[in-house]
C-alpha cells in the first residue's frame, strides 16, 4: 500500500480513536451525574441498570480503542492491509468500511463459519 493511502487510513483511525475516547468520557460523566439525588428503590434499580449499560458501552469503546491501536501498530510495522491469517491483501473497500480489519473477507468468513456465527460474511 502506498504512503498516501497509509496516511489516509492512519488519519481515519486517529479520528475514530478520538471519537471513541470522547464517547467513553461522555459515558463516564453520564454515569456520575445520574448518581446524584437517588431517592427511592425504583430509582436505585434504574441507576443500577444505567450503570451496567454504561459499563458495557465503556467496554465496547475500550475494545474499539484497542483494535484501533493494533491497526496503527500494523501501519507502523508495514503490515497494515494484509490479512493476519493468510497474508493476502485486504480489499481497500473493506478497509474503508472497517479500518481496523485484520482479516480479508474470505478468512473472516471462514473464522465466522468455524464459530457458527453467520452464513454470509460480514465486513
Amino acid at each position: 500500500m502506498d504512503k498516501q493511502k497509509l496516511d489516509y487510513f492512519r488519519n481515519l483511525l486517529l479520528e475514530q480513536r478520538q471519537q471513541a475516547l470522547t464517547d467513553l468520557r461522555a459515558d463516564e460523566v453520564t454515569a456520575l451525574e445520574e448518581s446524584d439525588g437517588v431517592i427511592d428503590i425504583g430509582e436505585v434499580a434504574q441507576l443500577d441498570l444505567n450503570r451496567s449499560t454504561s459499563f458495557d458501552l465503556g467496554d465496547r469503546q475500550l475494545h474499539l480503542i484497542n483494535e484501533i491501536d493494533e491497526a496503527l501498530r500494523r501501519i507502523e510495522d508495514g503490515t497494515y492491509g494484509q490479512c493476519v491469517r493468510c497474508g493476502k491483501p485486504i480489499d481497500e473497500e473493506r478497509l474503508k468500511a472497517m479500518p481496523t480489519a485484520r482479516y480479508d473477507a474470505q478468512c473472516q468468513a471462514a473464522i465466522e463459519a468455524a464459530q457458527g456465527i453467520a452464513e454470509t460474511p460480514t465486513l
